[in-house]
């Protein structure tokens, strides 16, 4: 591996960080240790800027350049964004109904997988799951037949992802600004 620029961050298929790397956990770190490093990254991750500077957290999260582009909220280096997991509410659901087109028959031999005239949904001995239980075509749902689920918990909001390692180094050439 070739040496690091000092406070690189490398992408690492494995659990723990190399030699002069630290994991890119949000870790709190001595600013008398490490004077080189605070002064590339500041206070921008955390830390107090007297005693200690933090490093980049990269926990459950993705990474996101900074900068904006057309249309895209601007974004600042160490700037944290989004939500790992979100509740709606009814009033953030889209409008939408449910109807079925059903068919009347008494007849068992009637029932087939593909609904066709003179089939219908259900087995005719069945309580039917409409408002009055008549059967009409075109005829919504009973109201609670379909209700709200969820029951407000949160449900995933993350995009699909792939753990991998990121990792800091703590050593290496200090970077040359011209």
């Amino acid at each position: 591996m070739t040496e690091p620029y000092l406070g690189e961050i490398q992408i690492l298929g494995f659990q723990f960080a190399p030699r002069n790397w630290a994991v890119a956990g949000g870790a709190l770190i001595a600013i008398r240790q490490n004077t080189a490093l605070y002064s590339l990254l500041g206070v921008q991750y955390g830390g107090d800027g007297t005693v200690t500077f933090a490093l980049p957290n990269f926990t459950a999260t993705a990474p996101c350049s900074q900068g904006t582009g057309a249309g895209l909220t601007n974004r600042v280096v160490g700037e944290t964004f989004g939500e790992n997991a979100v509740t709606l509410s009814v009033d953030e659901l889209p409008t939408h109904n449910h109807v079925v087109t059903s068919y009347n028959t008494r007849s068992s031999t009637a029932r087939v997988g593909t609904p066709a005239p003179g089939n219908w949904l259900g087995s005719p001995t069945q309580s039917f799951a409409y408002a009055d239980n008549t059967i009409r075509p075109d005829t919504n749902f009973a109201p609670n037949n379909l209700v709200p689920i969820g029951g407000t918990l949160p449900h995933e909001n993350r995009e699909p992802f792939l753990a991998v390692g990121f990792c800091i180094a703590l050593d290496g050439i200090f970077p040359a600004f011209s």
